[in-house]
């Protein structure tokens, strides 16, 4: 489990095609990764082989790849990094589970300040989950949605700590990015779908 406030802007150094998906090579400046430990990589949980000082390996299956943007990264790509909470650390974003639920699109992205304003295009499937003040994690960060837009269009604004330590300073319009809806929300909605 996460709390969407990234540790470090990590640099892909190799994606190797394997059998059944890729094998990601991260360089990192994270301390304390050990053989086995999770780590979300743009807010999907992965597990860390071959960790070194400066860097670790994990496999992505297929699946994750139908799922996610990582089957989108290419050496030299920044991605956002994450170690798990650990109990009794402070909760400064939200639950995170590192389990994506789709992938959305950035509509528009406009200064506002010295932030940004984005409006998002969501998969239709998780349109219901987002509420106005609610929390979202995209690309593993956790955030704040602003307003909704419309049906399946959502607006969050980024503050310039956001955007200098996290990937979302270089994200342009039309990027696709990583969604995971709130598990409290998700919850709610399959006890709603068995209420008599």
């Amino acid at each position: 489990m996460f709390t969407g406030l990234i540790e470090d802007l990590g640099t892909v150094t190799a994606v190797e095609r394997v059998a059944e998906g890729v094998r990601l090579s991260v360089r990192t400046r994270l301390g304390g990764l050990t053989q086995g430990a999770s780590v979300a990589v743009d807010g999907v949980c992965l597990t860390a082989v071959e960790p070194s000082s400066d860097r670790f390996t994990a496999d992505v299956s297929a699946e994750t790849l139908s799922k996610t943007t990582l089957g989108e990264r290419k050496a030299g790509d920044r991605v956002n990094l994450e170690l798990p909470l650990a109990l009794g650390d402070r909760l400064g974003g939200h639950l995170v589970l590192g389990h994506v639920d789709g992938v959305g699109e950035i509509a528009a992205r406009a200064g506002v300040g010295e932030g940004v304003r984005i409006e998002l295009r969501l998969p239709a499937a998780l349109a219901p989950l987002v509420v106005p003040k609610g929390s979202i994690a995209l690309d593993g960060i956790s955030l704040t949605v602003n307003e909704l837009l419309g049906p399946d269009r959502i607006a969050l604004f980024l503050i310039p700590e956001t955007l200098r330590s996290t990937t979302w300073g270089i994200k342009p319009a039309g990027a696709r990015v990583n969604v995971e809806a709130d598990i409290l929300g998700k919850h709610v909605a399959r006890l709603l779908q068995f209420r008599t």
